[in-house]
C-alpha cells in the first residue's frame, strides 16, 4: 500500500529553506547552519531573494528556479510573505512545509487573516503544515535539523513532541548532557494543520521509535487523539506531561456534576483509558521512558524494597503509600529462604533490612528472593555507602539480576564520591538508577499506572450492556419534547421517565399543584413521603428549602406543601417553580447514598462520574471519573477509585451492598451517554443502594439540541464496540456464519487464520512472504480503533470454537473521504460468495461514515480477486508504482 502521508515531513529526500541567511543569529541563518552541521543526507536548496551563495551553498531567489523536485519546505520568513511561498511550494509539487515563522493567528485579526491564506493555499495542493510558531522539526538519524535550536540531538530511541518550543529547546539542551537520543522531535508550534494525532499515526509505525514522549498543553481534536494516542500505546510506551492542571473553580454549572469535574479529571480519564502513563515533570518523563526501555515488564503495583540502612527503606515506604501503592507482603517461602541467607537480625518482613555490612552475595541473594516471590511486582533496591560497604559489587550483583528477571529492579545508591563508579556502571548498562529512594519509588508507580491503563485500554465495550434493550425512541421523545418547549432542563418527572427507559429503577414520583393535590397523592402513595419543589432553576433544593422528608399524616402534607412555597419564595424568588414533587420515603436502613452523573466536557465530551452521593456531594468531593462507553471492568474500576467505595462491603452493622445493581446502573448510564447524543448533563443522586438493589431517589438531566451526524457517536471520544455491525449470514451448504467487526480477544483467532492460508493467499493478500504474524502486527490487526478502521471477520462454530473464514478492513485516509481496503478469505472458502459478502458489508460499514470512495491494490495475476472487484462495480487499472499490481476504486 502507499507510504504514510507524512513520510516527506519526517524523511525528506530534498529540502528548501525559505530565509536561509549569512546574517548571524537570524533564524535562517541558524536552520540552514543547523542543517548542514548535522549532516542532512538529501538534497539542500537554500532560498533567498537578495544572495547568490548562503553559507557556502548556492542559493535560489524562489523555488522555481530550482530544478530538482523539493518534498520539504521550511519556512523563516516574514509572516506576511508565507501565503505566496505555500502558493509556490504547491506549484513545485512541495508535500510538507514546516512554518517556524510567527505573527499568524496569535498575532490578532492581520494574523488570522494571514494564516487562513497560508491553510487555503496548502489544501489546494495538498501540503502538509507544520507550525506555523514552532521551533521545528528533528530526525537525527538523517541529520534533518529543521530547527532553530543551537546544537542538535543525539540519536536515539525517543520520538518527543511538544507544543512548546522554549520547553524543546531546553530539553534538547538537558538530553546533551544526559546522553538521551532521539529518533525525532517535532515542535507543533499552532498546529494550525497537523496535531498530535497525525503525528502519533506516523510514529506508530516508525522503527526509530521505541518510546514516544509528549508535552501537551491543549488539545484540539480529542476524538483524532484518542484515536491516534490508542493506537500508539497498543504498540510502544508513551509517556506524557500535560499542564494546566486546574479544577472547575465556581464556573456556572447546572447540575452537581458539571461543578465537580475540571477540565484535567476529563483529561486524566482520557490518558488512563487511553493505556498511556502521565507524569508531572520533565524528569519524571526520560525517567518513565529509561525504565520502560530497560525491558521490564510491570504487572502490578505491589513494591518490595531491599536495604542495607533502615532510615532509606521507611522514607521510600512512605512515598509508596503516599502515591497509592502495596507494600508487597512476602510470601512464607520467600521468608524462609531470606532467613537462611540473611543474618538474624534483618528485618523479617518488608522493607528488607539485610544490615549495614551487607556485601554482594547479600544483595543478590535478597533481591533474587523478593524478584522470585509471586506477592511482588517489583523491587527497590538502596544502597547507603557504610565502613564495610562495596557498592560497586553490590551494583554489579543488581546489574546481573536485572538481566535476568522481567519484573522492574529500580536502584538507589545514595551518597556521593563512594558510589560514583556504581552509578557510572548502572549508566552504562542502562539500568534505572536515582540518587535518593523517592524519586525511584514514583517511577515504580509510573510503571504500574502503565501496566494497569495498559488493562483498561484492552477494553473494548459496545454501547449497549445488557440483553434488555432500552427504549431509545422514546427516550429521545422525551428530550425531543422538552427541546421542542425550548426548554433544557428536563422535569424530574421527565428525567426519571428517561432512567426508566433505560431500565434504570427510580422512585415513584408524582406532581402537585395545589395543597389538595398533594394530600390525595400522598394518601395515594402512603405515608411517609418525601416533598420537594419541582423547578428547572433550582440545582440545590435543600439549601432552598425546598425539600421537607419524612411527612407522617395528611395535616403535614398541606403544611408542608405551603412551607416549600413559601422557602423558595424567599430564598430564590427568581426561580420558575411548576408544583412540588412527591414520593414515598424510601426506607432503606442499610442504604448508602451515592451519585451517578454525566457532563460534558468541550473537549472529551461526554464523561461519567461516580462518588458519595447526597446534600453534601461538593464538600465532600469524592468522585471517580470515566470517559463511555463501559464494560464490568471498567465499571469496578470507577468504583474502586472512590473512597465512599470502602462502605460498600460489609460495614459495620450493614450487610454487603449489591454490587451488581450498582454495576447494571453504571452500564446503563454508559448505553444513555452513547445512543442520547443529547444527553448533556445527568444526575442521579441520590442513587440509594443497599443489600436488595439500587433506587434512583432524585434525577435531573440538562439536554442540548445538536445536529444529526452520519457518526452515530460522533459525539464521543472513544468509540463503541460497533454492534449495529454485527449480521448472520448463511453459506449454500447451510453452515451458519457470523459477520463481525474485530476485537481484541481475536488475536489467537486471527494468528490461526493467517497460519493456515496457503503460501499463495498470504502472497496475495500482504504482497511479500509473511509466514506468522508478529505481535506488533497482531495488535495493529485486532486492536483497532473504530473511529477509523473497520475490520469485519467471518467467523461460524466448529465443535464449539470459533474459526475465522475471512477478513475485510479498511482504513480512513486523511483526507477522510475515502479509504484503502484489504480482503482475505480462507482457502477452503474460496468459490462460496464469502468474499462477495464480506465486501458488501465493508462498503456499507463504510458509507456509514460518510466515506465516498474506497481504493485498493490487487496483484494482476490474482484473477479471481480482480473479477470480484468488477462484479462489485470497482475501475481497475494499472499502478503508477508496480507493474505487478493492479490499484482498484469505487465510489460509494
Amino acid at each position: 500500500m502507499s507510504q504514510h502521508h507524512l513520510k516527506p515531513l519526517f524523511a525528506p529526500k530534498s529540502v528548501a529553506v525559505f530565509g536561509a541567511s549569512d546574517r548571524i543569529d537570524a533564524v535562517g541563518q541558524i536552520v540552514f547552519q543547523n542543517m548542514l552541521q548535522s549532516g542532512y543526507q538529501g538534497a539542500l536548496y537554500p532560498i533567498n531573494p537578495t544572495r547568490a551563495e548562503i553559507q557556502g551553498c548556492k542559493a535560489y531567489a524562489s523555488i522555481s528556479q530550482i530544478a530538482e523536485p523539493v518534498e520539504l519546505a521550511v519556512i523563516a520568513t516574514p509572516p506576511q510573505s508565507v501565503p505566496d511561498i505555500i502558493e509556490a511550494c504547491g506549484k513545485h509539487n512541495v508535500k510538507a512545509a514546516v512554518i517556524i515563522t510567527a505573527g499568524f493567528g496569535e498575532a490578532g485579526e492581520e494574523g488570522k487573516a494571514l494564516e487562513r491564506a497560508v491553510l487555503e493555499n496548502a489544501k489546494r495542493y495538498g501540503i502538509r503544515l507544520i507550525g506555523p510558531n514552532c521551533l521545528g522539526v528533528m530526525r537525527p538519524d538523517i541529520g534533518l535539523n529543521a530547527t532553530f535550536n543551537k546544537g542538535g540531538a543525539i540519536t536515539g530511541n525517543l520520538a518527543f513532541v511538544s507544543q512548546s518550543g522554549a520547553l524543546c529547546t531546553a530539553i534538547l539542551d538537558w538530553a546533551q548532557t544526559n546522553d538521551v537520543g532521539f529518533s525525532s522531535v517535532v515542535s507543533m508550534g499552532s498546529s494550525v494543520d497537523v496535531d498530535f494525532g497525525e503525528i502519533l499515526d506516523y510514529l506508530i509505525s516508525d522503527v526509530k521509535t521505541q518510546s514516544i514522549l509528549l508535552y501537551i498543553e491543549g488539545i484540539h481534536d480529542a476524538r483524532g487523539f484518542m484515536s491516534a494516542i490508542r493506537a500508539a500505546a497498543r504498540i510502544k510506551p508513551v509517556i506524557l506531561v500535560k499542564v494546566g492542571r486546574h479544577a472547575a473553580g465556581s464556573k456556572a454549572a447546572m447540575s452537581h456534576t458539571a461543578s465537580l469535574v475540571g477540565s484535567d479529571d476529563a483529561f486524566e480519564a482520557a490518558v488512563k483509558r487511553a493505556g498511556v502513563v502521565r507524569v508531572k515533570s520533565i524528569t519524571q518523563l526520560f525517567s518513565a521512558a529509561k525504565a520502560l526501555s530497560c525491558g521490564f515488564h510491570p504487572t502490578g503495583n505491589r513494591l518490595a524494597i531491599v536495604t542495607n540502612g533502615g532510615g532509606p527503606g521507611v522514607m521510600a515506604t512512605d512515598c509508596a503509600e503516599d502515591l497509592g501503592l502495596v507494600m508487597a507482603t512476602l510470601s512464607a517461602a520467600t521468608i524462609e529462604k531470606l532467613n537462611a541467607v540473611l543474618p538474624q537480625t534483618w528485618s523479617h518482613g518488608n522493607p528488607v533490612d539485610i544490615i549495614g555490612d551487607a556485601q554482594a552475595d547479600r544483595y543478590r541473594n535478597a533481591v533474587q528472593a523478593c524478584l522470585e516471590d509471586p506477592n511482588v511486582d517489583g523491587v527497590l533496591t538502596i544502597l547507603t555507602p557504610q565502613a564495610m560497604t562495596k557498592p560497586l559489587e553490590a551494583a554489579k550483583a543488581v546489574i546481573e539480576l536485572s538481566n535476568q528477571y522481567s519484573k522492574p529492579l529500580l536502584t538507589s545508591w545514595m551518597g556521593g564520591e563512594q558510589v560514583t563508579e556504581s552509578r557510572a556502571a548502572f549508566k552504562l548498562a542502562k539500568k534505572p538508577t536515582f540518587r535518593t529512594p523517592e524519586p525511584a519509588v514514583e517511577v515504580f508507580s509510573f510503571l504500574s499506572a502503565y501496566h494497569k491503563n495498559q488493562k483498561l485500554l484492552m477494553q473494548m465495550p459496545g454501547p449497549l450492556s445488557h440483553h434488555l434493550e432500552p427504549d431509545v425512541e422514546g427516550a429521545r421523545m422525551i428530550i425531543e419534547g422538552a427541546l421542542q418547549e425550548r426548554r433544557k432542563v428536563l422535569s424530574e418527572m421527565e428525567s426519571k421517565a428517561l432512567l426508566s427507559a433505560f431500565h434504570i429503577p427510580v422512585a415513584q414520583t408524582m406532581v402537585a399543584h395545589s395543597p389538595n393535590e398533594a394530600l390525595l397523592i400522598a394518601q395515594q402513595m402512603g405515608f411517609p413521603v418525601a416533598m420537594k419543589v419541582n423547578s428547572p432553576n433550582i440545582t440545590h433544593k435543600s439549601d432552598a428549602g425546598g425539600v421537607l422528608l419524612n411527612l407522617a399524616n395528611a395535616q403535614a402534607v398541606r403544611a408542608a406543601y405551603h412551607e416549600i412555597i413559601d422557602n423558595v419564595k424567599l430564598n430564590r424568588p427568581d426561580a420558575m417553580m411548576d408544583g412540588i414533587s412527591i414520593q414515598p420515603m424510601i426506607m432503606k436502613p442499610n442504604g448508602r447514598e451515592l451519585m451517578v452523573g454525566v457532563t460534558n466536557d468541550p473537549v472529551f465530551g461526554p464523561i461519567i462520574t461516580f462518588g458519595a452521593g447526597g446534600t453534601t456531594v461538593e464538600a465532600m468531593g469524592d468522585r471517580s471519573v470515566t470517559l463511555p462507553p463501559l464494560n464490568s471492568f471498567l465499571v469496578k474500576d470507577l468504583i474502586q477509585g472512590t473512597h465512599v467505595s470502602k462502605m460498600l462491603g460489609a460495614f459495620r452493622h450493614m450487610p454487603p451492598a449489591d454490587m451488581n445493581a450498582l454495576e447494571s446502573v453504571l452500564l446503563r448510564v454508559s448505553e444513555m451517554v452513547c445512543e442520547l447524543p443529547m444527553l448533556m448533563e445527568m444526575d442521579i443522586n441520590p442513587l440509594i443502594l443497599d443489600e436488595h438493589g439500587a433506587l434512583a431517589a432524585d434525577a435531573r438531566v440538562v439536554v442540548e439540541f445538536r445536529q444529526p451526524s452520519a457518526d452515530r457517536y460522533a459525539h464521543m471520544a472513544i468509540y463503541p464496540y460497533p454492534t449495529h455491525l454485527v449480521t448472520n449470514w448463511q453459506l449454500a451448504d447451510g453452515t451458519e456464519v457470523v459477520i463481525r467487526p474485530i476485537r481484541p480477544e481475536d488475536a489467537v483467532l486471527t494468528q490461526e487464520f493467517v497460519h493456515n492460508l496457503s503460501e499463495a493467499s498470504r502472497y496475495a493478500r500482504f504482497m511479500n512472504s509473511v509466514q506468522e504474524l508478529s505481535e506488533s502486527m497482531l495488535v495493529r490487526f485486532t486492536q483497532i480503533d473504530y473511529s477509523r478502521e473497520m475490520a469485519l471477520l467471518a467467523v461460524t462454530d466448529v465443535q464449539d470454537n470459533e474459526v475465522e473464514l475471512g477478513v475485510a478492513r479498511f482504513a480512513i485516509n486523511p483526507d477522510a473521504e475515502s479509504c484503502e481496503f484489504a480482503l482475505v478469505v480462507a482457502d477452503s472458502m474460496h468459490g462460496k460468495g464469502l468474499g462477495n459478502k464480506l465486501m458488501i458489508a465493508l462498503m456499507d460499514a463504510a458509507r456509514s461514515k460518510g466515506l465516498k470512495s474506497m481504493e485498493g491494490e490487487v496483484l494482476k495475476d490474482n484473477a479471481s480477486m480482480l473479477k470480484l472487484m468488477a462484479r462489485l462495480g470497482f475501475s481497475i487499472e494499472k499502478s503508477t508504482e508496480d507493474d505487478s499490481i493492479k490499484s482498484v476504486r469505487k465510489w460509494l
